[in-house]
């Protein structure tokens, strides 16, 4: 209509995929940022990369009037762009250390399943919601059992999720990686128990926990089993996914310690090393110049020491805050103090300071460590080594890493199911069986 305003962006709901082709020397990528409104106002966002396997790195959101900036301090960019809403675009300017180019950006809908897809078919096995209490936290965990066909008993793993607090699938990016484990297993003579986190789903308790909390869990987890009668109680494990490949570990220097452990892709680096790594390689799959890759390494350094050094959190995340400003000076105060609220919390201290190193002679069980060669988050190749290295009894421990997988174990699209006409991830069958054919070549005890 004549004489209309634009509609602002309060006016238009920015929810979705906002797409588009990022140029650079000899070639472009693909950037896709995620937004979903939330209960607040604000929005919850994440920055993908695909075609250099970099995924879900935090973004803030930033809207005046019908201009747009999305930053991410994680990869050390911004894009400010312009609503255009007759189109549905966001024209702008994507922007980094030494670097500036043009970027307009698409909009389409969150991706959503169709009633068909969601229909799920009575699998061939025993499948149960349970209650696993943990008294050493006076909490309850949540979580499904399911059992195979036939009288048994069984060997039965439990399944551990990688960081931060994760429902019983260990669902990222509408993933699920556990649950599509659990089916794989259980439909070939392996009992699975997967559990909601603390402060996740059904269970109680407070979210934030750090490793040492999540062994608990991971003992309540292999107590639990212990009181099931079709299963074999010499033959209990756990499986940890990164993080949770640690807390597995740890578990087996505890009392009552697993039969064996798998470790998905665990550090085997200091935590802050293991961060510092992935910092390095989320900055080079963006092509920052080495000038400024320095740069962003030293700034990534002094956070992790102020975080480290600085006892008192409110302190803390007031020196982060202000370190986050100096390196990105359009990040909003808000913005800013919202992430170092997150460096700063107890579990990300706790992280930094871990060295999965330390108890690792002490590990008497066998292990199975589980690497993929396109893993993003942390370097396949010295993460293995330091952990084989910590493990004693080298005689058992199998090492094995996946051409194509990435961390969270999902192949390479070319492997991926097509349903309805669409490819559908999934998790390495490549993965999946050799983790099945290790337990089950297992000595019983």
């Amino acid at each position: 209509m004549p004489g209309a305003s634009a509609p602002r962006p309060a006016d238009t709901p920015l929810d979705g995929l906002w797409k588009g082709p990022l140029k650079l020397p000899g070639g472009e990528l693909e950037v896709i940022f995620r937004l979903v409104k939330l209960s607040s106002g604000e929005y919850f966002a994440t920055l993908d990369v695909p075609k250099q396997r970099v995924s879900n790195l935090s973004v803030t959101v930033t809207t005046l009037a019908d201009t747009i900036t999305f930053a991410s301090v994680e990869a050390n960019c911004r894009f400010t762009g312009r609503l255009v809403p007759d189109a549905g675009q966001l024209q702008g300017t994507w922007q980094q250390p030494g670097f500036r180019v043009p970027l307009t950006l698409t909009h389409t809908a969150l991706p959503t399943l169709a009633t068909a897809t969601k229909t799920r078919l009575t699998p061939p096995y025993r499948e149960e919601n349970v209650t696993i209490p943990n008294a050493a936290a006076s909490l309850q965990l949540a979580g499904t059992l399911t059992v195979p066909a036939g009288p048994g008993p069984f060997p039965a793993v439990a399944l551990l999720s990688d960081v931060g607090a994760q429902d019983r699938n260990g669902t990222v990016n509408e993933f699920g990686p556990q649950g599509w484990l659990a089916d794989y297993l259980t439909r070939r003579g392996i009992a699975v128990l997967r559990f909601d986190d603390r402060g996740t789903g059904q269970s109680t308790g407070a979210a934030e926990a750090t490793l040492v909390d999540q062994v608990t869990d991971a003992q309540a987890a292999l107590a639990f089993l212990r009181t099931r009668p079709e299963l074999i109680p010499t033959q209990l494990g756990l499986i940890g996914h990164g993080q949770g490949g640690n807390v597995a570990l740890l578990a087996a220097v505890r009392p009552e310690p697993p039969a064996f452990v798998v470790g998905l892709a665990p550090y085997g680096l200091t935590g802050r090393e293991a961060a510092m790594q992935q910092e390095e390689a989320t900055l080079r799959s963006l092509q920052t110049s080495s000038s400024q890759l320095a740069i962003a390494l030293k700034r990534q350094q002094m956070t992790f020491d102020a975080i480290r050094q600085t006892i008192n959190r409110s302190q803390a995340r007031a020196i982060v805050a202000k370190i986050l400003k100096q390196d990105n000076p359009m990040l909003s105060d808000a913005a800013a103090d919202a992430r170092a609220s997150e460096l700063t919390t107890a579990p990300y201290r706790y992280f930094l300071s871990f060295d999965p190193a330390e108890s690792l002679a002490q590990v008497a069980c066998p292990v199975l460590l589980l690497y993929g060669s396109a893993d993003p988050i942390l370097n396949p190749d010295s993460n293995m080594v330091a952990l084989v290295n910590g493990l004693s009894i080298s005689r058992l421990v199998t090492t094995k890493k996946l051409p194509g997988v990435n961390h969270v174990f999902q192949p390479e699209r070319d492997q991926w199911p097509i349903v309805a006409g669409q490819a559908q991830p999934n998790f390495s069958p490549a993965a999946e069986e050799a983790i099945r054919a290790w337990i089950t070549a297992l000595p019983a005890k």
